[in-house]
């Protein structure tokens, strides 16, 4: 843990940054800032480009895609009024609607569309997603054309059930659509020219990110629905501070230095609960916990060694353990809140001390140490790896741990240079997504951790299958390999919990761990 001084000194500084701020109570949001703790800064201002989960949610706010997901986790339409899909599902067509306007003033057409596409589509470009639209994965984008000023056509090479998912995905910046002026003459990134409810105001690196009310905002008319639906920027400003340390962003939050701690510990959860002035919103989310086995180790390779692992470890103690209660355990990369998951999907390992150590005889393991990665970032992680290195301990297994920040673990992730490693993967929404997110190519894509043929042929029936039934099919079926060859070990899907003063009003948590902070509005004293 930190000093308190370090605590200490971090809450003076959350509170500094939001000193000088108009807070104008009563007033219909005008001058009003809502502060929001970040346990880091954001990477870059481009959605999808450079980026993590943090940079994913203020980004969210800024742009907007043609598609969102809706709170059900489905997809509906955003930027666009209507989406056709041809017979043979190679022809997607969008029909733009009418009046929106960029945060520079320009109306949206169908030309912005080609180019923020084209621009994605650029080999190299640095997209998250660039590999499941340039024929790597599910499908490739033949052509993006505009006919008309409102109509934009995707052409692909092979149908995908999950086209208009992977636009909608998050951590892909939803796909935004922005505006050229986005990018230099020289085409270097400038900053985001979007047609969301806020627009960038000012990153100060390191300290804080603030975001302004877009008053030319063209809002739909549905009610608020996931990442789509009517939107309204109720607040003038969201200022996103980062603060690292949990104690301090408790600290600023009790004292009213900030307005909102995004994922505060379930420890802090059960305390904040018996507070008068604060209020925790509580929702299951699709947030995955797991510890990654490289299989190219020399020790790991061996697959009983990995099994003996996961033969050591008390899963469901774990889940409790860490997160309080909060969480319930699942081995399974589908989360256990989606409608794919069903009795297959909850079978999972048994701890057996005895078969561990059985399986680690055969195996020749005579004690060489296994480093695991963690970080403080993330304390769910760090306590997890602790629990694995003692029961590990039992079945004879070393585990050491090294405990990284969190940018450097994510490196070495990217670079699959590691042994063994705590990690948290952010949502993705059907369990096609959470497979393609852990399988593959280790050769091609080194972040990859099951590189399994067998999976890779179930996973690409399952993202281009319409029939339910089969996809459940194949997603049991991947399960129950994935328990045989044990790439990784699911623990558990978080319980995500964001705290707020109780003058924040109408946020709403919801299963993809997105914290959306349009429709909110901080109310009176006393309001």
């Amino acid at each position: 843990a930190r000093p308190p001084s370090v605590s200490r000194a971090a809450a003076l500084l959350a509170l500094g940054l939001a000193a000088g701020t108009a807070f104008a109570q009563g007033a219909p949001g005008a001058g009003q800032t809502l502060r929001i703790q970040i346990n880091s800064d954001i990477r870059s201002t481009d959605p999808g480009g450079n980026r993590d989960d943090n940079t994913d949610n203020v980004l969210l706010h800024i742009g907007e895609g043609l598609v969102a997901l809706r709170e059900d986790t489905s997809v509906g339409p955003m930027l666009a009024s209507k989406v056709d899909t041809s017979a043979d599902g190679l022809s997607y067509t969008f029909t733009l609607r009418d009046g929106v306007k960029f945060q520079n003033g320009a109306t949206l057409t169908a030309d912005d569309v080609v180019w923020s596409w084209q621009r994605y589509l650029k080999p190299g470009s640095g997209w998250r997603c660039l590999s499941e639209f340039d024929g790597k994965g599910m499908t490739r984008v033949l052509s993006v054309e505009a006919p008309n000023p409102k109509t934009v056509v995707f052409k692909l090479d092979r149908a995908s059930a999950l086209f208009l998912t992977m636009m909608a995905r998050p951590d892909c910046g939803g796909a935004a659509i922005l505006h050229r002026s986005s990018v230099g003459a020289d085409g270097q990134w400038k900053e985001p020219v979007g047609t969301g409810p806020y627009k960038l105001k000012e990153w100060k690196r390191g300290q804080y990110v603030e975001l302004t009310r877009f008053d030319g905002y063209t809002a739909r008319t549905e009610p608020r629905d996931g990442l789509t639906g009517g939107k309204k920027a109720e607040v003038e400003n969201l200022r996103f501070v980062v603060i690292p340390d949990s104690a301090a962003a408790k600290a600023a939050l009790y004292s009213g230095g900030i307005d909102a701690f995004i994922s505060p510990s379930p420890s802090d959860v059960i305390e904040m609960r018996g507070r008068s002035d604060v209020r925790v919103d509580t929702t299951p989310v699709m947030t995955m916990v797991a510890l990654l086995l490289q299989t190219n180790d020399p020790v790991l390779k061996d697959v009983r060694i990995r099994r003996a692992l996961a033969l050591a470890l008390d899963t469901p103690e774990i889940a409790r353990s860490v997160t309080e209660g909060l969480s319930a355990v699942n081995n399974s990369v589908v989360p256990s809140t989606s409608p794919y998951y069903d009795a297959a999907q909850a079978g999972g390992f048994k701890r057996d001390i005895a078969a561990a150590k059985k399986l680690l005889a055969e195996a020749g393991y005579r004690g060489q140490p296994i480093r695991m990665i963690a970080n403080k970032r993330y304390e769910a992680l760090y306590s997890a790896a602790v629990l694995v290195q003692a029961m590990a301990t039992e079945a004879g297994i070393n585990i050491e741990l090294e405990v990284l920040d969190w940018a450097t673990q994510l490196d070495r992730y990217t670079k699959g240079q590691y042994q063994s490693m705590a990690f948290v993967y952010s949502a993705r929404i059907d369990p096609a997504l959470n497979y393609e997110m852990v399988s593959g190519d280790k050769a091609a894509q080194p972040r990859k951790v099951w590189d399994s043929a067998y999976a890779q042929t179930r996973l690409a029936e399952a993202m281009v299958s319409r029939d339910k039934a089969r996809r459940q099919a194949l997603f049991d079926e991947m399960h129950k390999q994935m328990l045989q060859d044990v790439p990784m070990i699911v623990l558990f899907n978080a319980s995500d919990a964001t705290a707020m003063r109780k003058n924040v009003v109408g946020f709403k948590g919801w299963a993809p761990a997105k914290p959306r902070f349009w429709n909110v509005r901080l109310a009176a004293a006393g309001g």
